[in-house]
């Protein structure tokens, strides 16, 4: 895993980032932050059941990256990741979410709209030379209607 590619700047600094935020048991979670300017820190995931880890200086922007795992009996719930940086002894957290099932990728639509009253253009092909044959007849029955009346045929 990888550290989120950009960070809001008013949080340059102040936070510990955690990629992803929200995991189920046994994921792989990645956190970083520049509060250390360059230096290591401690991590503690001990209020999701995993334990310290040690975050390692990067070249990235004088970030320190570190990486847990989350244990497969963790809770569902929210939990408070911790950072402790060696030198000046600043402390940063971060949220994590657990969840029993993963995050749904969003289900993009497809095919036409089906309500009765029109919508886009697709899906049964009968269907649509039904439609096509209706509007034929009706168009021929109306021309066949004006004809009448246009010769007085009594209409």
């Amino acid at each position: 895993m990888r550290p989120p590619a950009a960070r809001p700047l008013a949080a340059a600094g102040t936070t510990l980032e955690v990629f992803p935020s929200s995991v189920v048991p046994g994921d792989d979670v990645t956190v970083n932050t520049a509060a250390c300017g360059g230096g290591t820190a401690v991590g503690d995931a001990t209020a999701v059941g995993a334990g310290t880890f040690t975050l390692a200086p990067t070249t990235h922007e004088n970030e320190a990256i570190g990486q847990f795992r989350v244990p497969e009996s963790a809770q569902p719930g929210t939990y408070e990741i911790v950072a402790q940086c060696a030198e000046g002894k600043r402390q940063v957290t971060g949220d994590l979410v657990v969840a029993l099932t993963p995050v749904q990728a969003q289900v993009q639509p497809h095919g036409s709209v089906r309500t009765g009253v029109g919508g886009t253009f697709g899906g049964d092909p009968v269907q649509t030379a039904a439609g096509v044959a209706a509007l034929a007849v009706a168009a021929a029955g109306g021309t066949w209607l004006l004809h009448r009346r246009a010769r007085g045929d009594g209409i």
